[in-house]
């Protein structure tokens, strides 16, 4: 059979054909499939319709399909009509309880040794040090690492080109006695930085003030660079492979003995994972730049990094500079208002309506943007699909709650799924729209 050209119609009943009889590679289908979720969700006779709400004391988080309740123990899949309990874990005491949590899936291209790890698994860090590893089904406990009895760790963060996670401590402040005493603390964090696919460490680092300066705000893992942030507006860049292969004192394995632990195993209580990534000098940095918030992205090809100026006049605005010279490629605003070569203008008047969110579905290539009237406390809100490569408004979707813009609001476009999640003073509220055939 001949392969699909880009301007053919999909049939979808071809495309499940196609898939039984195993032909085409799985990416193509995947693709045309999508293309075919698109075009429905299009149809005239299709809308986005008020399916489920719940609210709660806690905060509510949204991801890949699932929605997470009471400090991720209770989860709910979005992939039925509307919202069904997937699985609700027990109760977890105050020192247990979960500080953070990464939902970790991926399709993979190699069959791991335990089948137990290639299931898709949600990793959630507890206040006592543990990092578990838990199925994203039914929240069974698939693997279990003890990460440290001497720094308290707090944060997840993901390196997802690198398939790495990092796991970052709280920052270590000098007391009151210690500043009495003279006494100087250097150690301002650790980060222990994981591979997943299967779960393995890679190692524990500290960032210390001796070695990365004075100053020092922040440090994450991203693309493969370890990125620090000052609190002179700074950013600076190092090549985490550089400093892996120059400071690394010993490699660990989870549930093996160490001689940094004297002979005891990785990952075990009590005593952990131990500091086997040893930095006893600055390495090289590989790039600096100021900017406001100490935010930088970085991205494209050939590389570019985006970033605001740490300056009052240029607030609201985004440099986009090319990562070689640093030359500026273009300036836009917050709303967008300097990209028109590309797209139909998608502009806000403050006098009538307000831009709220603007959500990327990736899969679909649309745009959704929340906009509001302008009212405070009863204000309605609708939702306009764009289309990505043109800007052109293809529909909108108005949301039956009211929309107060003093509360904080979060809203997800996934497929034929939209969630909209918002915060009223101490309490949380989640709405759930699904694509259905209008009428229906």
């Amino acid at each position: 059979m001949a392969p699909y050209r880009d301007d053919r119609a999909v049939n979808a009943a071809e495309l499940l054909i196609r898939r039984s009889r195993g032909i085409g590679d799985a990416g193509s289908l995947i693709r045309h499939n999508v293309k075919v979720l698109r075009g429905v969700l299009l149809q005239d006779n299709r809308g986005f319709v008020k399916v489920w709400n719940k609210s709660s004391k806690s905060t509510m988080m949204y991801e890949n399909g699932k929605i997470y309740f009471d400090n991720y123990q209770n989860c709910y899949s979005c992939v039925h009509a509307e919202p069904q309990v997937l699985y609700k874990l027990p109760r977890r005491s105050k020192l247990e309880k979960f500080e953070d949590a990464l939902l970790c899936q991926s399709p993979l291209d190699r069959t791991l040794a335990s089948p137990s790890d290639q299931k898709p698994c949600l990793l959630a860090l507890t206040a006592d040090n543990w990092l578990y590893r838990l199925s994203a089904e039914t929240g069974e406990e698939l693997q279990r690492v003890y990460l440290s009895s001497k720094h308290k760790f707090r944060y997840l963060g993901w390196d997802v080109p690198q398939e790495m996670f990092y796991v970052k401590s709280v920052q270590n402040k000098a007391t009151s006695l210690a500043r009495q005493a003279g006494v100087t603390q250097n150690t301002v964090m650790h980060l222990a930085i994981f591979n997943v696919f299967p779960l393995q460490i890679v190692g524990i680092l500290e960032i210390n003030k001796k070695i990365f300066g004075n100053g020092v705000t922040d440090v994450v893992l991203s693309q493969g660079v370890l990125v620090v942030s000052y609190s002179n507006k700074s950013v600076k860049l190092y090549s985490f492979e550089h400093i892996v292969q120059r400071y690394m004192k010993e490699t660990l394995t989870l549930g093996k003995q160490s001689s940094l632990l004297g002979g005891k195993s990785v990952g075990d209580v009590p005593f952990g994972i131990p500091v086997n990534i040893q930095i006893t000098d600055r390495p090289p940095v590989l790039f600096e730049v100021s900017c406001a918030d100490n935010s930088v992205q970085m991205g494209g090809y050939p590389w570019h990094y985006i970033y605001t100026p740490p300056h009052k006049n240029h607030k609201g605005t985004h440099h986009i500079c090319s990562l070689k010279d640093s030359t500026i490629v273009i300036t836009v605003t917050s709303s967008g208002r300097t990209v028109k070569k590309r797209f139909h203008q998608l502009d806000d008047d403050p006098d009538q309506e307000t831009f709220r969110i603007v959500e990327y579905e990736d899969e679909l290539d649309l745009l959704a943007v929340v906009v509001t009237n302008g009212e405070e406390e009863e204000g309605r809100a609708q939702i306009r699909l764009h289309d990505n490569q043109s800007g052109q408004l293809l529909r909108t979707v108005d949301l039956v709650e009211p929309w107060d813009e003093t509360f904080r609001h979060e809203l997800f476009f996934d497929k034929d799924t939209i969630v909209h999640i918002e915060q009223k003073n101490t309490s949380f509220c989640c709405h759930v729209y699904k694509l259905k055939v209008a009428g229906k």
